[in-house]
């Protein structure tokens, strides 16, 4: 017999086809197109008119650079502006959210007209800023209700012009805040808290919880990421969005007493026409808010 010679035959090296995406990536394509042009696009816009001098869309544009930011740091007006809206904050939201929270855990727990309630907490939410601005000018006026009301119980020595009286205006325009804010959140609270499992809160009265304590060691630890969502959202609302309130009340006044960052934002556009400190004010109001969201989310994750 011959002698056999054994051939291996090496198989090719298997060819790794590339990885497509999937098609229903494309898409996104709109969404992202449009969040460019809208968000994007804007805010890099807010940059560049913070470097201009510029008093709108009929007159020339000069480059300035960094000159808008320098007159912002240095106008009076632009310090009392930045304390009122971290004065603002500071007392709306850690006095918003508890108390929300509260609300719509006794919501949760379905009492009787419960479905009322909801209606009537979440309706202030649903008033526009005009109608709302209207009601509390007729509420706080020197003969307004307000004033009628601390007469009729005989605290007439404290009434004043809430409104005009600069002790007073930035309060107002908070309580205002307030008002239109926990009752709107309280349903929203209510809402999370019902798929809160229900053999929790029942161990719970077992083991002879008290209510306080079934709210905030047992509840509150399992939405506490929801808590923090809308607490980050009720900052925004209230850092960005005071202006047209504001603007219908008290225009910023008495002097610069109700003056926030978002007021002062629409006062130097469309009242002064110096779009350049305007949109340099956006930047800084931009920056405040970032910084702020940071700080809300690591004092609720220090909690943990």
């Amino acid at each position: 017999m011959g002698r056999h010679e054994t051939v291996t035959a090496t198989a090719p090296a298997p060819v790794k086809a590339k990885r497509r995406p999937p098609a229903i990536l494309w898409l996104t394509t709109p969404s992202l197109a449009w969040y460019a042009f809208f968000t994007i696009g804007p805010l890099l816009g807010m940059f560049a008119i913070a470097t201009l001098s510029w008093k709108g869309l009929i007159y020339p544009a000069t480059f300035t650079g960094l000159d808008n930011f320098a007159r912002v740091l240095t106008d009076p007006t632009f310090h009392d502006a930045l304390r009122n809206s971290i004065v603002q904050v500071l007392i709306v939201i850690p006095i918003m959210m508890p108390l929300a929270f509260m609300l719509g855990y006794y919501l949760n727990t379905k009492p009787r007209g419960y479905r009322v309630l909801s209606v009537l907490f979440f309706t202030p939410g649903l008033i526009s800023i005009s109608i709302k601005g209207t009601m509390f000018y007729g509420v706080l006026s020197p003969n307004g209700g307000f004033n009628g009301l601390l007469e009729g119980i005989g605290l007439g020595g404290i009434t004043t012009a809430w409104l005009a009286n600069p002790a007073t205006a930035l309060g107002s325009i908070m309580a205002i805040d307030l008002w239109s804010g926990i009752g709107f959140t309280a349903v929203l609270f209510a809402s999370r808290l019902s798929s809160v499992d229900t053999e929790v809160l029942e161990a719970a009265d077992l083991d002879g919880a008290g209510t306080f304590r079934k709210m905030w060691r047992i509840t509150y630890p399992i939405i506490k990421d929801y808590f923090g969502t809308l607490t980050m959202l009720q900052f925004l609302w209230t850092l960005f969005t005071s202006a047209a309130l504001i603007l219908i009340l008290t225009k910023g006044g008495p002097g610069t007493s109700t003056t926030t960052l978002s007021f002062l934002v629409y006062q130097k556009a469309f009242s002064q026409q110096d779009l350049g400190y305007s949109q340099a004010v956006g930047v800084l109001l931009l920056l405040l808010g970032i910084i702020g969201m940071v700080l809300i989310r690591r004092i609720l994750r220090s909690q943990a």
